[in-house]
């Protein structure tokens, strides 16, 4: 017989997740009554592994064979503690730790995580479950033509839309990104209708500030648009578009380098910059280990010089000044920043500008980039404090969209993605739960069509050339109805990167940075995406709800959301065989479903359905 502990269950643990300084947690152990148990502590530890304090276990009752131990505590301050259980017989004492998510083990496995969070820690109520659209500006759509006046050299214009990005190296085997398409904040402002119609509440626009590439993380200047996408009243008026919509935008902060060429670095000696000239202002931001021509640089790339981020004058240049740049843009109209590499900007530049941007608008929302489980990355030898310290409000949620597609691609049963998501759910507060960013493709990845069926490691050249062949598409269009599904149902904020709804195709970068295909749109496609827009915002327990899993093996899932009186039911069939469901009350949302004998339904394969339960 095990010992069992499982921290996601309320019968071991009240409350679930995460706790508030001086909320009472109560912890239940059962532990065989024939290990003739003497005592048993919970021990509980600091981040850095040293001890925090010890929780006497008390022994509450005998339940069969279990003898049940009750433990209570509370935590006085913020912080990220792990916990592990300290259990002596008549015959030995040993620790008790984690095994796999959900099993506990003697003396071999994991210690538990627990995190307290600051009690006044909030989120926007308008980002909890609202659908996101992510939009590479210079590719999604373009409207008239810009005054190019300023814009920076060399740079090349394609000359028709439908041309394919440019990939090829120089002959010096530089990769430039240069080559425009055009796209500009009048064709952005003049397709909001179109966003709006897939139920978007956000709209996260890549970086807009002028630069020399087209992917523009290479910033000349913070707060000044590139001439390529119009003039501030242009960003101002797409602004004003997308609130009479009811959508906020959310813009790319690039605070952890920026362009060698820029006007704070000026390694050509064109503009007084720090490279150029020893007495400027900019001087003391980059850090340089040889004057002027060796410095830190983002991950040896020369063109990204890295920014001391904590240097007074560029904290009070982005953060603090009247029109510092989060100010600057605040007041053109934006409703909070995504910050590009969030684990290179050290805790207190994300605390200052949290704090600063919440001043200017009570209600901007602040997310991270983060590639793992934010709750306790470590980054360059730091622990962050992300959630801890209440700095962020939301993250990109990339273990779910490894999750999905493992799951999707048959490398995963279904246990994976049960873990996964139970893992990052109970980690991460739950007003930063609701606001976690779910992609399926970004900038930064292969687009969703392609990854859900193809995993080519080919060269650039192989990866231009190549496309999906027909009966590849139409795998990967069915996988992709059903991960988006997921994308949707699970916690958090469903991000749909610019095009995947049309049927878009395509690598990494740049093959994932082609234009839209305007006119050419897969309009089955887009129709499901629209219908999951108005599932996510019809039901407060897809936006808010919590989750538990009742099913998660063989290819099958099924998981409830709830949230108040209201409970959806979430059932998917990635099998190639039928599978009977109970009906529920009424199904709001499905594919491949039917109806079988006595009300029950049944998935048929590469079905799902979302069913809504009255509460009684």
């Amino acid at each position: 017989m095990r010992i069992l502990y499982n921290s996601r269950l309320s019968c071991y643990k009240e409350p679930f997740g995460t706790l508030t300084p001086g909320q009472r947690c109560t912890l239940h152990i059962h532990i065989p009554a024939q290990i003739l148990t003497k005592n048993v502590f919970c021990l509980l530890e600091n981040e850095n592994g040293t001890p925090a304090f010890s929780v006497p276990m008390e022994k509450e009752k005998t339940q069969g064979p279990y003898e049940i131990y009750k433990g209570e505590f509370s935590l006085p301050e913020p912080g990220l503690f792990f916990y592990f259980f300290r259990i002596t017989t008549q015959n030995e004492s040993f620790k008790l730790l984690r095994q796999g998510g959900e099993d506990t083990n003697m003396e071999m496995g994991d210690r538990w995580q627990l995190s307290c969070i600051p009690a006044d820690f909030a989120t926007p109520d308008w980002a909890k479950g609202a659908v996101m659209y992510q939009v590479f500006p210079d590719r999604f759509a373009k409207l008239g033509d810009s005054d190019l006046t300023g814009k920076l050299e060399p740079y090349t214009v394609h000359k028709s839309w439908n041309e394919e990005v440019c990939w090829q190296p120089t002959s010096e085997g530089i990769v430039l990104n240069n080559d425009f398409f055009g796209g500009n904040f009048q064709g952005i402002t003049n397709k909001m209708d179109y966003i709006a119609s897939f139920g978007v509440k956000i709209l996260y626009l890549n970086p807009i500030s002028k630069a020399f590439s087209s992917h523009r993380y290479d910033t000349f200047d913070y707060k000044t648009p590139d001439p390529m996408l119009g003039t501030e009243k242009d960003f101002a008026t797409l602004c004003e578009a997308a609130h009479q919509k009811g959508i906020r935008v959310v813009l790319d902060g690039v605070y952890s380098h920026t362009g060698s060429e820029s006007i704070y670095f000026d390694r050509q000696g064109v503009y007084g910059g720090a490279c150029s000239n020893p007495d400027s202002p900019y001087r003391s931001w980059y850090k340089f280990r040889h004057y002027p021509d060796s410095y830190e640089c983002w991950w040896d790339f020369d063109t990204l010089p890295c920014i001391h981020k904590l240097n007074p004058n560029f904290m009070a240049y982005v953060i603090d000044d009247a029109d510092s740049v989060v100010a600057h843009w605040l007041k053109l109209g934006a409703d909070g920043f995504r910050l590009d590499v969030v684990d290179e900007l050290p805790d207190e530049f994300v605390l200052r500008l949290k704090r600063r941007i919440r001043d200017l608008k009570p209600d901007a929302l602040l997310i991270g980039e983060v590639w793992e489980d934010a709750s306790n990355k470590v980054a360059y030898g730091v622990r962050r404090r992300y959630f801890v310290d209440g700095e962020l409000d939301s993250v990109m949620n990339y273990p779910f969209r490894t999750a999905i597609l493992q799951f999707m691609t048959g490398l995963d049963n279904g246990s994976g993605l049960k873990e996964a998501v139970m893992e990052i759910a109970e980690h991460y507060p739950p007003q930063v739960l609701s606001c976690v960013m779910n992609s399926l493709g970004t900038h930064d990845t292969p687009r969703a069509l392609t990854a859900l069926v193809d995993s080519f490691e080919g060269s650039r050249a192989e990866k231009a050339a190549r496309r999906l062949a027909p009966n590849q598409r139409l795998l990967a269009k069915e996988r992709l109805h059903m991960a988006s599904f997921l994308q949707y149902t699970l916690p958090g904020v469903p991000c749909l990167y610019y095009g995947d709804e049309a049927g878009m195709e395509g690598y990494a970068d740049p093959f994932n940075r082609r234009p839209f295909p305007w006119g050419h749109e897969e309009v089955d496609l887009q129709e499901h995406f629209r219908n999951l827009g108005r599932l996510k915002q019809e039901f407060s327990a897809l936006q808010q709800g919590n989750i538990q899993f009742q099913t998660a093996s063989d290819g099958h899932l099924a998981f409830m959301r709830q949230f108040k009186n209201e409970t959806i039911w979430i059932y998917v069939n990635r099998t190639e065989d039928r599978w009977a469901i109970p009906a529920g009350n009424r199904v709001i949302f499905g594919r491949n479903v039917e109806t079988i004998a006595s009300g029950s339904l049944a998935l048929l394969p590469m079905g799902f359905c979302a069913v809504k339960q009255e509460n009684i």
